[in-house]
């Protein structure tokens, strides 16, 4: 992989990673824009204990543009975008909009392939390995910045999630707090811990669910399963089989093994609902232990985290969504539709042949 770091016209870093060596890229963005102008304010809920990102700069966020104005598609001609190059692997670049900046944090954007018309479950095992090395150079480097706590890479895909461009893309958030799904994640597992002596509860979890029938895929360095408890009518979990705390510590053989299993799972999704269908909607959301302190978490540390993709989508059955309504957004208690392991059966239907 080659790293290639340059600057936008506004000041913003953009990155190339290249899976060829001899690749130059020295084009320069000409777009006359102003430097970038955010106005993100992190804020505590008293009551909840949790934190809420207060960003009014990202209501003139670009909203589903033509193909022809895409700003993730490589600058060609008088057709500028946030791209200069006129072609590229993968790139990363500082979000124009984003929802955490300065001392609150940093935004990225992550483009997967320059194809306007491509998606990730579309990309070859190479591309998606190169995309797994992105992810985690910019882990490493966020991880050192210090307003930085937590790093937390995801897709959105599909209108129905939100998504406001087409351009097949993920993004990064690099935190200030540990976010507050993983503070719940990390009091279980301090409970768990306590309560058992030292084991360890994403082990326990793991092991249960490699003996049971909501496996979807199995590999040697890697496994996917509905969680006995999902939350979403198709939801899986993807985890190593060796624990390790974030994206920097897979090995090769992980690292390698990868782009099959991940790749065969998006594209399970996407025959979910059988033939004829849409591009089933979904979010693919990366856990990773935080860089920072985790003294209120008594006993626990970072080893004791496990990485995990949790991989869902909204859709519960054809031409039906799955909407928080009262229940979920206003208690957090989720209803689910799709039984885990009636999900799981489909999901291992549909295997590639």
């Amino acid at each position: 992989m080659k790293k290639t770091s340059t600057r936008l016209a506004d000041g913003r870093e953009l990155i190339y990673y290249d899976s060829r060596d001899d690749v130059v890229r020295d084009a320069v963005d000409r777009r006359p824009l102003d430097p970038t102008v955010t106005s993100s304010e992190i804020r505590r809920d008293v009551l909840l204990g949790d934190a809420v990102a207060i960003a009014s700069h990202r209501q003139g966020r670009t909203y589903h543009p033509p193909a022809d104005q895409c700003p993730l598609c490589p600058t060609r001609g008088e057709r500028l975008s946030e791209i200069p190059d006129s072609s590229y692997d993968v790139v990363v670049f500082e979000n124009r909009f984003p929802s955490l900046a300065g001392d609150s944090g940093r935004c990225e954007v992550v483009c997967f392939t320059s194809d306007h018309d491509s998606s990730f479950a579309d990309l070859n095992e190479e591309q998606a390995r190169l995309v797994l090395d992105a992810w985690t150079d910019r882990t490493s480097e966020l991880s050192h910045l210090p307003s930085v706590e937590q790093v937390f890479c995801f897709e959105n895909r599909g209108a129905e999630i939100g998504v406001t461009l087409g351009h097949p893309h993920g993004q990064i958030y690099a935190y200030p707090f540990t976010t507050p799904r993983t503070a719940l994640m990390l009091r279980s597992l301090a409970a768990h811990k306590e309560a058992t002596g030292g084991e360890n509860l994403f082990d326990t979890v793991v092991e249960d669910e490699l003996s049971g029938e909501r496996v979807v895929l199995e590999g040697e360095h890697w496994v996917a399963f509905v969680p006995y408890a999902a939350h979403w009518p198709y939801e899986v979990h993807l985890y190593p089989k060796r624990r390790v705390p974030d994206l920097l510590g897979l090995d090769e053989a992980a690292r390698t093994e990868f782009p099959q299993v991940y790749l065969e799972l998006l594209r399970r999704f996407d025959r979910i609902f059988g033939e004829g269908e849409p591009p089933t909607p979904y979010i693919a959301a990366w856990h990773q232990a935080p860089f920072g302190q985790l003294e209120e978490f008594e006993g626990v540390t970072r080893d004791d985290f496990a990485l995990h993709l949790e991989l869902f989508t909204i859709r519960r059955t054809s031409g039906k969504l799955k909407f928080l309504a009262g229940s979920e957004s206003g208690m957090n208690v989720f209803i689910n539709d799709v039984p885990p392991e009636r999900a799981a059966e489909r999901l291992r239907e549909v295997a590639s042949s």
